[in-house]
Order: C-alpha cells, then sequence, then structure tokens
C-alpha cells in the first residue's frame, strides 16, 4: 500500500470511530430525554388529576348549606 492510501485509509478509520462515538452519544442522550419527557408526562397527569379532584370538591351547591348562625 502506498504512504498516501495508507494515510487516506487511516484518517478515514478516524473519522468513522469519532462518528460511532458521536452516534453513541447522540442515542444516550436521545434514551435519556425520552425516559424524563415519561416522567414529566406522568407528573403532568398526575397534577391534571389533582387539580380536577380540588375543582369537583369546591363546587358544591350554597343552598345546600345551612344558613350562618346570626340569622
Amino acid at each position: 500500500m502506498s504512504v498516501s492510501l495508507e494515510q487516506r485509509l487511516t484518517e478515514l478509520e478516524v473519522r468513522l470511530t469519532f462518528l460511532d462515538d458521536t452516534v453513541n452519544a447522540l442515542v444516550a442522550t436521545e434514551t435519556e430525554q425520552a425516559q424524563r419527557i415519561l416522567k414529566l408526562e406522568q407528573i403532568l397527569r398526575d397534577l391534571r388529576d389533582e387539580l380536577l379532584a380540588l375543582r369537583s370538591s369546591q363546587s358544591h351547591d350554597p343552598h345546600s348549606e345551612p344558613p350562618p348562625p346570626h340569622y
């Protein structure tokens, strides 16, 4: 193999290794973000349920309550 061809092959191997590392880092980041999104979606569902429960407990009929004692 000529020196020029060998250098080019070495350069390509280095670039391939760098790209492989980059892809692995991106996959790890995507996996972490997907897990965080799932957790945030669960938190959001829990907060929505809590808000709905609070709203339903506060929506009572004022006429069903007895009058205040000063009447």
